[in-house]
C-alpha cells in the first residue's frame, strides 16, 4: 500500500474521530478544564510559598509554573490516547478497522494525530488562563518553539499509550498503570518547583527525567534562557521512544485477537 493511500486513510480516520467528538463534546472536558484547575490550583495555593523561594513571590512562580504546565499537559493528554484505544477494542471498532483494506499504522496515525489537536486546544486555554493570571511572554517565537516540542514529545509519550491500550484488558487498567507511571515523572521533576531543594537522591532523578528537560526548554524559549542541551535531550528522548513503542504498538494492534 502506497504513501498516498495511508494519508488517504489517515485523513479519513481523523475525520471520524473529529466527529465522534462532536457528537460527544464531554470527550473534550479534560482538554478544556484541566489546564484551567491546574493553572488556578497551583498559582494560587503554592505561588506564594514557592515564589519566595524564586525571590519574586506569586508573580515569579506564574513564570516558573506556566511553561512547566505545558509540557504536563501532553503527558495526561497521551493517558486518554490509551484509555480511548481500548475502549475501542472493546466495543468492537478496531476489529472493524482491521477487517477494512486500510493501513494499519493508519489507525494509530489518526488516533495520535486528533489527540495533538486536542493537546492543542489545552495548550491554548492554559495560555489565555496564565496571562490572565500574570503569565508574560517574552518570546512568541520561542512559545510556538515550546508548543511545537511539547507536540513532538507528547505524540511520542502516545505510542507508549497506544501500547498501553493494546495490551492491557481494560480501560481502567489503563487509567491506573498510566497515574503510576504519570505521577512520580510529574513530580519528581522541575514542572512545578525548582529541584534544587529536593533530597540528592530525587535530584539525581530529576536530572535524567525527559519532563524536567521539556519544562527547563519551555521555560527557557518562552521567558528567556539557556535552552540547547535540554531541547536536544527533548528530542532525544522523544526520537528514542517512538522509534522504540511505535513498531511494538503497530505490531500488537496487528496481532491482538
Amino acid at each position: 500500500m502506497g504513501l498516498r493511500a495511508h494519508v488517504r486513510h489517515t485523513g479519513a480516520l481523523v475525520r471520524r474521530n473529529l466527529l465522534w467528538i462532536r457528537q460527544d463534546p464531554e470527550s473534550m472536558f479534560d482538554a478544556v478544564l484541566m489546564p484551567i484547575v491546574f493553572t488556578l490550583l497551583f498559582v494560587f495555593v503554592f505561588g506564594g510559598s514557592i515564589g519566595q523561594a524564586l525571590g519574586g513571590g506569586q508573580d515569579a512562580y506564574v513564570q516558573y509554573v506556566v511553561p512547566g504546565l505545558m509540557a504536563m499537559m501532553g503527558m495526561n493528554i497521551a493517558m486518554g490516547v490509551g484509555t480511548g484505544f481500548n475502549e475501542d477494542f472493546q466495543k468492537g471498532v478496531m476489529d472493524r478497522f482491521r477487517s477494512l483494506p486500510i493501513g494499519r499504522s493508519s489507525v494509530l496515525l489518526a488516533k495520535i494525530s486528533v489527540e495533538l489537536l486536542r493537546m492543542l486546544v489545552a495548550t491554548a486555554i492554559l495560555m489565555v488562563v496564565g496571562v490572565t493570571v500574570g503569565f508574560d511572554i517574552t518570546s512568541w517565537t520561542g512559545l510556538l518553539a515550546a508548543v511545537a516540542l511539547a507536540a513532538v514529545f507528547g505524540s511520542s509519550v502516545m505510542w507508549i499509550f497506544l501500547v498501553l491500550g493494546v495490551t492491557l484488558k481494560n480501560a481502567q487498567s489503563v487509567q491506573a498503570m498510566g497515574f503510576l507511571v504519570l505521577f512520580p515523572l510529574q513530580f519528581g521533576s522541575s514542572i512545578f518547583a525548582p529541584t534544587q531543594s529536593m533530597p540528592g537522591w530525587l535530584q539525581n532523578f530529576t536530572d535524567y527525567n525527559p519532563l524536567s528537560s521539556l519544562a527547563d526548554a519551555a521555560r527557557g524559549l518562552m521567558t528567556g534562557g539557556p535552552v540547547a542541551h535540554d531541547v536536544w535531550v527533548t528530542l532525544g528522548w522523544s526520537v528514542l521512544m517512538t522509534l522504540v513503542m511505535a513498531p511494538v504498538a503497530i505490531h500488537k494492534f496487528r496481532t491482538k485477537h
